[in-house]
């Protein structure tokens, strides 16, 4: 798989880590998981071996979803990344997302996005509606 585009969230999931050990957030601020993203991680997450820097009970679960005009209404949709090479040579362009996600506190953040896809222009299938003739 070749991303592009390549956005790492790391610097601020630092500062927001840092606000809520300096005491500036509270743990209600940054443990806000939204309950569609907490059932995301529990039936299609894919457990990682980073502990929860918060609870530091569980360990983090990654949420990759993938948006996209060529996906249609599957638009938004989780996806597990052992299918995203399969994505990337089907589709031109799909944007990325992955989350980490602590089902135990509602800690969240996203951790990276990029771009998959072939890069070539999307092909414009045309309207099956006829005209009378």
């Amino acid at each position: 798989m070749r991303p592009r585009s390549v956005i790492d969230y790391a610097l601020a999931r630092r500062a927001t880590l840092a606000d809520l050990h300096a005491g500036r957030v509270s743990t209600t601020d940054v443990c806000d998981a939204h309950p569609y993203l907490l059932r995301a991680a529990r039936y299609h997450g894919e457990a990682t071996t980073r502990r929860c820097p918060v609870c530091r009970n569980e360990p983090l679960i990654n949420v990759t979803y993938t948006y996209g005009d060529e996906l249609g209404v599957s638009s938004g949709r989780v996806r597990a990344t052992r299918d995203l090479p399969a994505l990337e040579q089907r589709f031109s362009e799909l944007n990325v997302y992955v989350v980490e996600v602590c089902t135990s506190c509602g800690w969240n953040h996203l951790t990276t996005s990029f771009v998959i896809g072939t890069g070539q222009p999307r092909v414009r299938r045309g309207s099956r509606r006829r005209t009378a003739d």
